[in-house]
């Protein structure tokens, strides 16, 4: 019998292992989805509190915000433009020109049906920032609106942590995003987008008398030696129906996959235990022939 007994453990061991060894794999390769997850969680937090604080401000408060944004874009110099993914910012400039937009340290927040994503936006565009969510590059427009203005957000093609513009590139022509600000919501359509150098400005450069909104990443994913560029021109805001119903389609997706990851885990368990069980079954079954 104890021969039994030593000879069972081994292998019962053996299977904990292989089993703790099999979830901790699952697990690490889960990571992307489930800490992207958390993130989304957070960020929908965010907005949703700065959606709440918009809604306290008084209205005179927010007129007087706006109207000096718009005469802070009319003394926009081109020129001053440089990349946010190979410069160090200074953080205090940075933020104060766009001081008269912020509320809860933000600036607004970038909706993306098309790839299913709500990002805070940030004034600047340093690594604190794009650590965090969306920034807005310094010497672009404030994001307002109006003729002759040129906006630019940027943000990581993607974090372990977060998507962020990771699918920047499936916007196609014709694919509306919005850009929250105050109490106004921005509606940009695509129009087109392009990879360039990161030394060519001329693309979010301001075009006269046109309103545009320009979303700025790096790439091509993990390389990042270019920047792409997916341009938007001003249209009327209208209820996004058929952008939000696309939206809750990736969202459906998305919950899906993590119900099937947990699934897995659980009847990977249940196997584990169900496989225990019989085994400590069968040895006491036969410990008791052999008492007999």
């Amino acid at each position: 019998m104890s021969s039994l007994i030593r000879f069972k453990k081994p292998k019962n061991k053996r299977d904990a292992w292989f089993l703790l060894i099999f979830l901790l794999g699952f697990l690490i390769a889960s990571y992307p989805l489930i800490s992207q997850y958390y993130y989304r969680i957070e960020a929908n937090q965010q907005v949703t509190d700065f959606d709440k604080a918009i809604s306290l401000l008084d209205k005179k408060d927010i007129e007087h915000r706006l109207s000096q944004a718009r005469a802070f874009n009319a003394t926009l110099k081109p020129a001053e433009l440089t990349d946010p993914f190979s410069k160090e910012e200074k953080e205090d400039g940075v933020k104060a020109y766009a001081n008269m937009l912020m509320v809860k340290e933000k600036i607004g927040y970038i909706e993306i049906p098309r790839i299913n994503q709500k990002i805070p936006i940030y004034a600047g565009t340093s690594d604190e920032v794009l650590q965090k969510g969306a920034g807005l590059l310094e010497g672009t427009s404030l994001p307002v609106g109006g003729k002759s203005t040129h906006t630019v957000i940027s943000a990581h093609r993607g974090l372990p942590t977060a998507e962020l513009f990771r699918q920047l590139d499936k916007l196609k022509s014709g694919d509306i995003f919005y850009i929250h600000v105050l109490d106004e919501i921005l509606a940009y359509q695509v129009k087109k987008s392009q990879t360039v150098e990161p030394s060519n400005f001329d693309p979010i450069l301001i075009e006269e008398g046109k309103d545009l909104a320009t979303l700025l990443t790096c790439t091509p994913y993990m390389i990042n030696s270019h920047r792409l560029l997916v341009r938007g021109e001003r249209v009327p805001y209208q209820a996004p129906i058929r952008e939000r119903a696309l939206a809750v389609q990736k969202v459906k997706r998305y919950y899906f996959f993590l119900l099937m990851i947990t699934v897995a885990i659980i009847l990977l368990l249940i196997y584990w235990v169900k496989k225990e069980w019989q085994s400590v079954k069968r040895l006491r079954q036969k410990e008791r022939r052999t008492h007999v």
